[in-house]
């Protein structure tokens, strides 16, 4: 009897870890010439993560793991600052908290978003970057370690500002940077640029010059609220590298056929990647853990159903 609850509570020290290594890291990268603050929002509903926001000098990273069931967003801010009485604020992307943590703030717009559900439908991880809500910095997304037909990167590595029509420009405080480029939603906040009102379905609203500069430099990032078909990708068992401000190493075509500067495409999976861009739990030992993992909660239910502690 003895030797049966040592196996017991082995099999469950074994639950226990395996349980830890599967939950989703986040490795959050800043390739910029300059310092990000990235803020993190959970969905409504869904345990905050420890991090709500933090810096990140240039050429820093930072890692944070999520439970298998977590959902939110990323973004960068920019040209941030504290005044004389301690408060903190960005001139992009502020989550005003006016702290460093956000504490359950989202971004202000424009900022460029990466949103995920995990272990949604299917079991699956949805995520996007989304430029609806306006870009501020370039942002890339990469999968590590995951499968499926939709497991790859997605993002926008151009630089919009520059390329910001003049009514969506944001500009810094003297006047001379262009540092944000707004929606057009936010720009005249008008229904048929924010899908609402009698552009409230799929249907009727439909994608704007606007919109359209976004989605010719970023083809698989939103460009609007219905924008679904080409920026939505899924992933099982996957981690995840955000990185602001990729280097773009070659022109590629993306999984819509479109030609953009992204960074290079690996091998026939259509997986952009960059420098740097390594992580050491392939998808092939994430699923050999799960498996072990069932079979271990299995041999308990097993010795519990019979009685034998």
């Amino acid at each position: 009897m003895g030797k049966q609850i040592w196996f017991i509570l082995y099999l469950l020290t074994i639950q226990i870890s395996i349980s830890g290594v599967l939950s989703t890291t986040f490795s959050i990268v800043n390739k910029c010439e300059y310092t990000v603050w990235p803020g993190i929002l959970s969905n409504a509903g869904v345990p905050p993560l420890p991090a709500t926001g933090f810096v990140l000098a240039a050429g820093d990273s930072k890692t944070i793991s999520a439970p298998g069931s977590w959902g939110g967003r990323f973004w960068g801010r920019t040209h941030c600052s504290q005044d004389s009485n301690g408060k903190f604020s960005c001139l992009t992307g502020d989550c005003g908290s006016d702290k460093v943590e956000c504490g359950g703030n989202g971004a202000k717009p424009p900022a460029t978003l990466a949103e995920f559900t995990l272990d949604g439908a299917g079991g699956l991880d949805f995520f996007d970057v989304s430029l609806v809500d306006g870009y501020n910095i370039p942002m890339l997304v990469v999968p590590q370690g995951g499968t499926g037909e939709k497991c790859v990167s997605t993002g926008c590595v151009v630089d919009l500002n520059g390329a910001c029509p003049q009514e969506l420009k944001v500009f810094s405080v003297d006047g001379g940077e262009n540092v944000a480029c707004k929606s057009a939603c936010e720009a005249f906040n008008a229904p048929q640029y924010c899908c609402s009102g009698e552009y409230a379905t799929p249907d009727t609203c439909k994608p704007s010059a606007y919109s359209q500069v976004f989605k010719s430099a970023c083809p698989r990032a939103y460009s609007y609220a219905y924008d679904d078909k080409t920026s939505t990708f899924t992933c099982a068992d996957a981690d995840y590298i955000i990185t602001f401000c990729p280097s773009p190493n070659t022109s590629q075509k993306s999984t819509e056929g479109h030609n953009t500067s992204t960074p290079a495409i690996n091998g026939g999976n259509d997986t952009m990647v960059y420098e740097g861009a390594g992580y050491d739990l392939s998808s092939a030992s994430r699923t050999t853990l799960r498996g072990i993992l069932g079979v271990a909660i299995a041999t308990v239910s097993i010795l519990q159903s019979r009685q034998l502690f």
